[in-house]
């Protein structure tokens, strides 16, 4: 699956986490596996060597969330989210990255192959389905949540955009309680 679609998954899985601190913890935290793609500095081979392997498995996850509880408001539950989310990546990758990319979960105690026969490519439907998914839940928070994804990298342009989607798609009862824009028409000038 795309680092893109992961980082929304990941972000989305961390709504109940009252700080954004936090819902960006849990949000790196569900790239993290994907670090071990820094093999690409050493080549094809390295990268078809150690992808899936050094951070896909137990041993980064303990670690993850480890550091993701060091450095978070709600130590405890954002640690939960985290490893959470961790592992839903490591889920979405075994389905999605494409026959032939098998997870290590267990190195380096293991060189066990985990695969699964319903794989599918990196550029399908599928995966093309769950980040369209994916962003329009990330949107859809805008109305329940008054946040965005965009919280992850400015609060600001966040303040923007849900503003944007909050008069566009606010419910009608939120509408129906606005002021009227006009004054009415009762043949008095406004004062």
């Amino acid at each position: 699956m795309h680092l893109i679609a992961h980082a929304e998954l990941s972000w989305l899985a961390a709504q109940a986490l009252p700080t954004r601190r936090d819902r960006i913890l849990v949000t790196v935290a569900g790239l993290a596996p994907d670090l071990d793609a820094l093999a690409l500095l050493g080549g094809r081979e390295a990268f078809s060597t150690y992808h899936h392997v050094i951070s896909h498995g137990w041993v980064a996850a303990l670690v993850v969330t480890a550091a993701v509880a060091s450095a978070a408001t709600s130590r405890v539950r954002t640690a939960f989210v985290a490893l959470l989310t961790f592992h839903l990546h490591l889920l979405c990758d075994l389905a999605g990255s494409g026959p032939g990319w098998p997870l290590l979960y267990f190195w380096p105690a293991s060189r066990h192959e985990w695969y699964w026969a319903g794989q599918w490519n990196l550029a399908s439907w599928q995966n093309s389905l769950i980040a369209v998914l994916a962003a329009l839940g990330c949107l859809a928070m805008a109305l329940p949540f008054r946040r965005t994804i965009v919280e992850v990298f400015s609060t600001r342009a966040d303040a923007v955009l849900v503003r944007a989607l909050w008069q566009r798609f606010r419910p009608a009862r939120v509408r129906e309680l606005d002021p009227p824009t006009t004054p009415p028409a009762t043949g008095t000038p406004p004062v």
